[in-house]
Order: structure tokens, then sequence, then C-alpha cells
């Protein structure tokens, strides 16, 4: 990959993974609920689904995800039931004390991985990366090279910005009556962004 074309993939992957979303929501509200260092273990479920589509992708896998209208349809309509479950979940704690609120790292871990991976906005950016930034001249793995350490740092710094943002949220003077809107205004994206997947089902 030239130096060229790693700036515009570095570019696309920056807008890919800064631009607010349900992992990003996730992200803030985990470090709102349990401290920036223990909500890492939200991003490193994050990280762990993006370096598992990056390799599926480079296999065709996502492709053939996309190729199949029923298991992709099946895929959509789950992801809609978690996200919306999600939110109604977070808006029924919004008013329980976040001191009363614990959660293994087990349980961090994989609550960010279901978002991470039942998010479609993954597929399509998956597809989009290597669609239009892998060269098939090239032998893949010598791509990948370049394409893996670049995503997953720039997924990493994105969204330990974000957990840092929600664990800032977490620790200000917030009053109960602050705090719960804040929560509840981020357990409505949750059912939003499902609303919003729903959608497409239909569209």
């Amino acid at each position: 990959m030239s130096g060229q074309a790693w700036l515009v993939f570095a570019g696309f992957w920056v807008l890919f993974v800064t631009s607010p979303g349900p992992n990003a929501v996730n992200c803030i509200q985990n470090g709102m609920t349990h401290g920036f260092w223990r909500s890492l273990w939200g991003v490193l479920a994050i990280l762990t689904q993006s370096l598992l589509f990056l390799f599926l992708s480079a296999l065709g896998i996502t492709a053939l995800l996309t190729a199949a209208p029923a298991g992709f349809l099946a895929a959509k309509i789950a992801g809609a039931a978690v996200l919306i479950w999600l939110g109604i979940r977070g808006w029924r704690r919004a008013g329980q004390p976040l001191g009363h609120v614990a959660a293994a790292p087990g349980s961090i871990y994989l609550r960010a991985f279901a978002v991470a991976t039942i998010n479609p906005k993954s597929v399509a950016g998956y597809l989009a990366a290597f669609s239009q930034f892998v060269d098939p001249g090239v032998p893949i793995p010598e791509q990948m090279g370049v394409i893996v350490p670049t995503a997953l740092s720039i997924t990493a710094m994105s969204y330990a910005g974000y957990t840092a943002l929600g664990a800032a949220l977490g620790r200000a003077a917030l009053s109960a009556v602050a705090d719960r809107r804040v929560r509840s205004g981020l357990a409505a994206c949750f059912v939003f962004y499902g609303l919003a997947l729903a959608a497409t089902i239909f569209a």
C-alpha cells in the first residue's frame, strides 16, 4: 500500500470509527457506569470484533454474508431486537445509582462484543474498506500487515476516547435529575439505532 493510499484509508477509518453509533454509545455508558479502566474491557471487545471482521473480509466472508439475503435479513432482525432490548433495559436502570451498578469484566466484554458484532455499520464498513482500498494485484497478507495495525490503532484511540468521555461524565457532580437524563438519553440512542435498523428491513 502506497503512502497516499494509506492516508486515504486512515482517513476513511477515522470517519468510520468516530461517527456516533451503538459502539460509541455503549462505550460512553460503560465509562459512566464502571469507570475508565474497568470499561477498557469493552474497548478490547470492539478490537476483537474488528480483528475478526478484518480477517473475515480478507477471506471474502462478509461479502458472502451480504450476498445471502435470508441470512443477512435474520442478522438485521436479531440486531434490531438486541439494540432495542439494551435501550429498554438501560432506560429502566437510568434511575439506579451508579455506585450500585456492578458488572464483571467478562460481562462488559461480552456485551460490547455483541453490540459491535450486530452493528450493520460494521459489515458495511469492512466491505467498503476491502472493496475500495485492497489492491487485488498485491498479496492480501502483505496489505493486511498495513491495514490491520492502522485500523486497530485508530479504533482503540476512538473508543478509548468515548470511554473517557463517559468516565468524565460519571465523575462529574451531576444532579440526580441530570444523571438520569443523560443515561436515559444514551438508552434512547440504543432504541433509535434498533428502530433505524428495523426500518431498513422493510425499506
